[in-house]
């Protein structure tokens, strides 16, 4: 029997004009384009065929989640009725985004696969913000981590360990755990005046930013009402954003 393929492709930080040349020839190919709703606009979905078949996958408000076995099988299942299956996903598909567990499942089923980079918002968010992830002077590592396993007791995230182990600290998804992880590092020691940006809708129009300390950033950010999608950044480059930021002056 002879299957589709699949490419899964990262659409980037959320500005159109970041996907990458290759993820445009690909979506201009796809017959099925399987999509999340965070950081995947209508502009770039609509790069693909009008008689594509468009099936959303994501979180939508008083919608529920789509589990992500649920949208391994519909992969799996498409493209073993053939064709052009695109799989898109914000940001980088393997990245935080469970790429590389749906292309586990399409090895373990035979089925040829490709993988398309996108620009994370983990470097993009930080990037436009005037905020380098690493400076010669101040940083030399960089940590990216999740910040939906600030609550999970199984796999916790040893947040004092990382803080004192790296100069950057890039946490997405970590809005609601805002309090809760930096709680953990100032009871774990982490100085209080460390320099702290939070990114609002990076590389968006409507992109906004707040800089702050480790001891205020919880009442700034709840002041100026930051939502997701947000990146929280922590470590001496974040301080660089009040003077290099060239796509919009921080908030404060």
């Amino acid at each position: 029997m002879v299957y589709g393929k699949v490419y899964l492709i990262g659409a980037g930080p959320g500005d159109p004009k970041l996907l990458t040349v290759k993820a445009v020839e690909t979506l201009k190919s796809a017959d099925i384009v399987i999509y999340d709703r965070l950081g995947v606009s209508d502009e770039v979905l609509n790069i693909a065929p009008v008689a594509a078949e468009r099936l959303f996958v994501g979180k939508r408000t008083g919608m529920h989640e789509v589990p992500q076995d649920k949208i391994t099988e519909l992969i799996v299942e498409k493209a073993k009725e053939g064709g052009v299956i695109v799989r898109l996903k914000g940001g980088d598909p393997f990245i935080f985004g469970r790429g590389g567990e749906e292309v586990e499942a399409l090895v373990a089923e035979g089925i040829s696969f490709e993988v398309i980079p996108g620009i994370s918002s983990s470097v993009a968010a930080p990037m436009y913000a005037g905020i380098p992830l690493t400076h010669r002077d101040y940083a030399a590592s960089v940590a990216i981590i999740t910040g939906h396993r600030a609550g999970e007791a199984e796999k916790p995230v040893d947040w004092v360990k990382i803080a004192n182990a790296v100069d950057t600290m890039v946490i997405l998804m970590g809005v609601e755990s805002l309090e809760g992880i930096v709680n953990k590092m100032l009871k774990g020691g982490v100085k209080p005046d460390k320099p702290v940006a939070m990114i609002e809708s990076g590389t968006l129009p409507q992109q906004r930013t707040v800089i702050a300390t480790l001891e205020t950033i919880i009442d700034k950010a709840k002041k100026d009402n930051f939502k997701p999608p947000s990146i929280i950044l922590i470590g001496e480059v974040a301080d660089l954003g009040r003077k290099l930021a060239w796509f919009k002056q921080p908030l404060s």
